[in-house]
């Protein structure tokens, strides 16, 4: 028969394996370097909700130089905050920030339930788009020099800080995507590298929905225009000034792509790649 300890945890037996707890108990205590942790400069929200943002979450949430979402993404992340109490907030409070959480846990029930979207689109009539991949292109992507400001802004915030605004992710991987015909799975990586609050379920369904791969029912054909975007969120150019200083100098670079050739050259490149699945009836 096994050896067997016992513990009590409020009220509760616990058995565990009496080899398990030797083993334990012979170890030392891991630290945060064993772990692979390490010391960084790089600050990052509290954990308590702020009520007077959530209740105007709907009118603030898309202009990424206010201070207009929660930023609550990375204690979600981790567990030091419950999801369950920031949906009752919602619920009586901001009927916009409760879908947001839904969403969340929508993109969960999507990756437990069809797990190949890790790797694979969601949409299996979209595994045969034939992405360019130009090397210089992503690179430009990734250190925000694409020549398109609001694009190289939350690439740089990104790099910096470890945070990214939700509107500007949506508009630097619909650019990757859409404009530079770069695999989703790319950007998603160096996503998943520099976020602090990189959770794969949501990282991996909010890039396959801007790649239109994914859950989303909106024909490939949504294409956003990076120009008229910063226009219409960042009327001012704050946010863009703040990471793009270079702005209205020689030294900021021409659009690395004209916007109308990208996006026909995007629903060309899209059509072709899904025609082997389009069933023709007759």
């Amino acid at each position: 028969m096994e050896r067997v300890a016992t513990f009590s945890l409020e009220n509760q037996r616990l058995l565990i394996p009496h080899d398990l707890v030797k083993a334990q108990g012979s170890s030392r205590f891991p630290s945060l370097k064993d772990l692979g942790f390490v010391p960084s400069q790089v600050t990052f929200p509290s954990s308590l909700p702020t009520i007077d943002i959530i209740k105007n979450y709907d009118k603030t949430r898309d202009f990424p130089s206010q201070n207009g979402t929660s930023k609550l993404g990375v204690h979600l992340r981790f567990g030091t905050i419950s999801i369950r109490s920031l949906a009752e907030i919602a619920w009586n409070t901001n009927t916009t920030f409760l879908n947001e959480l839904i969403w969340r846990e929508f993109y969960i029930m999507i990756l437990y339930h069809f797990p190949f979207v890790q790797d694979s689109s969601f949409k299996t009539d979209y595994r045969g788009i034939s992405w360019l991949n130009q090397a210089d292109d992503i690179e430009k992507w990734k250190s925000g020099k694409t020549g398109y400001p609001l694009v190289d802004a939350g690439m740089r915030e990104l790099v910096n800080t470890g945070y990214m605004h939700n509107r500007v992710r949506m508009v630097t991987a619909s650019f990757l995507t859409k404009h530079l015909l770069v695999d989703w799975r790319i950007g998603e990586a160096f996503f998943a590298k520099h976020l602090l609050d990189f959770e794969l379920a949501s990282n991996n369904g909010g890039w396959q929905w801007c790649a239109g791969t994914g859950t989303d029912a909106a024909p490939y054909f949504r294409i956003f225009n990076p120009t008229i975007q910063a226009k219409t969120f960042d009327p001012e150019s704050k946010y863009i000034r703040k990471w793009v200083p270079e702005i209205d100098t020689f030294e900021y670079p021409k659009p690395i792509v004209e916007h109308t050739f990208a996006r026909q050259r995007c629903l060309d490149v899209y059509k072709i790649g899904i025609q082997p699945k389009i069933k023709i009836n007759g």
